[in-house]
């Protein structure tokens, strides 16, 4: 319980109705959640509008309403807080009441297109190996020490943020490494986070669904760099044309990674193999079980990041030589009859071109490359025939298939997908709407030594349909087909 004006402590407050001298036992907003004693944060969100539901926190016990719009008939006895932002307060309030937890961990944040999972992940898993108790928040986990809590989103709303970080805190984990999103920037759900340091891996075409212009997303995924303070360290990726723009307004300490570039932190790929990769690093050998040059992109960022916490370098180099691939990227078997199975998350143009291309890398002669994708429902439209052109241009068969649907008929986010096929891919090209068909399809069509990979979900153990998620396991039913 927290007296509600030690939790309001540097809110920029427009105006209170009611006293502050009064405990608040929970925060949240979403007023399904409220029960006596709680703070409801009335947000206005994409779909609905938080203020529409005060009423209804009242009656469930919300002894103190946090608004942006005061009710034309508020209730006797609670008191309601206005303020300009509610997001930025709802930041502030949230570290307020759960004493800052942040403070109390090195908190670093993962920021861009594609690699934040598997960054995030592998430096959790490297101090983890080393025997430093840390916390994880990404999109396929949050961690707590061992301890998994499932995770519905990239980034927490930030009161659950920060009550992750005081679990956290309350079990001595040290270190915490996190995704940051750039929906959670641009709604502020890392508000008030104190980070020890930011990382950059790339910017390519995603979200133009949500940012509507690539401008817009660059801006967006810039404002975590802008806000970090002295004491913080800026790390990016000198490879990416986009990685210097983040720095240009920081105030952290600048740091740069890269394969091809100038850059602090330097690494070469030396062999490229289904089994890992071998690599420079910092003038020494080191072979790591991951593959392909993108990883090996995210295994400097690795590297780098935990120089920069104080690592040394040997004990670095060892620590990534004993880690494995994230589930669901690049996630690769070999079946009994020598057919290489792949699933990866890949669900942007730039990603799956990444897989592809290590996919060439690694072939040794006339198998064929069959790939299974799919774009999601009620997300950017404008990557859909991309996608399908780089399945074309890297594929010697394509099967164009559902993914998550979400509200979209399938059928519509097919067509999209096969205007990015040329006439002369329509021959190698197979439309089939049902995804457990066209993983089952393309198993059936692979032969000795052929690779067949199926992209865009992942480590998702579901298929979102009408608002429904369906057990769908992309590896376990490739494995079952391939057997």
């Amino acid at each position: 319980m927290k007296l509600l004006s030690d939790i309001l402590y540097k809110c920029e407050l427009l105006s209170i109705t009611g006293s502050t001298d009064i405990r608040v036992s929970d925060l949240t907003l979403d007023s399904r959640k409220v029960t006596a004693g709680s703070l409801f944060v009335a947000l206005k969100g994409l779909s609905s509008d938080g203020h529409d539901f005060i009423a209804s926190a009242t009656e469930k016990g919300a002894v103190a309403i946090l608004c942006t719009i005061m009710p034309d008939n508020p209730s006797p006895g609670i008191t309601y807080v206005k303020v300009a932002d509610a997001q930025v307060a709802m930041g502030r309030v949230a570290a307020n009441f759960y004493d800052h937890p942040s403070d109390k961990l090195t908190v670093i944040g993962v920021t861009g297109t594609n690699g934040k999972t598997t960054i995030a992940t592998l430096l959790y898993n490297l101090y983890s190996n080393s025997g430093i108790k840390c916390g994880l928040v990404s999109t396929i986990s949050n961690k707590i020490g061992e301890d998994e809590v499932p995770a519905a989103y990239t980034t927490p709303d930030v009161i659950a943020l920060n009550g992750l970080f005081a679990k956290m805190a309350d079990q001595n984990c040290r270190y915490c490494f996190m995704e940051v999103s750039s929906h959670a920037l641009h709604q502020k759900r890392v508000e008030g986070v104190n980070f020890a340091g930011g990382i950059f891996t790339n910017l390519t075409h995603d979200h133009l669904d949500y940012h509507k212009t690539f401008k817009e997303y660059l801006t967006t995924k810039k404002t975590f760099f802008d806000t970090l303070g002295k004491k913080a360290f800026a790390l990016t990726n000198s490879d990416d044309k986009n990685g210097q723009v983040m720095l240009q307004n920081t105030s952290a300490r600048k740091y740069s990674y890269g394969l091809k570039s100038m850059a602090d932190y330097r690494g070469k790929v030396v062999e490229n193999l289904l089994s890992g990769l071998v690599m420079h690093i910092d003038g020494k050998e080191v072979y790591c079980r991951l593959v392909g040059e993108f990883n090996a992109s995210n295994l400097m960022a690795i590297y780098s990041c935990s120089r920069l916490l104080g690592m040394e370098s040997d004990e670095s180099l060892t620590a990534l030589s004993q880690l494995g691939p994230v589930e669901g990227r690049f996630d690769y078997f070999i079946s009994e009859n020598n057919i290489t199975g792949i699933v990866d998350y890949a669900h942007t143009p730039d990603a799956l071109e990444n897989v592809l291309k290590t996919i060439q890398n690694l072939r040794k002669g006339s198998e064929k490359v069959i790939t299974v994708i799919g774009c999601g429902g009620n997300r950017d439209t404008e990557k859909r025939p991309a996608m399908a052109s780089i399945a074309a241009n890297y594929s010697d068969m394509v099967i164009l298939t559902s993914d998550n649907p979400r509200f979209e008929e399938p059928g519509d986010i097919l067509n999209d997908m096969r205007k990015g096929i040329e006439l002369l891919a329509e021959k190698k090209t197979l439309v089939i709407e049902n995804r457990k068909e066209a993983i089952k399809t393309a198993a059936a069509l692979a032969v000795n030594g052929d690779i067949v990979l199926v992209a865009g979900k992942g480590h998702e153990k579901y298929q979102e349909i009408k608002g429904v998620k369906h057990p769908f396991d992309d590896k376990l039913i490739l494995k079952e087909a391939l057997a």
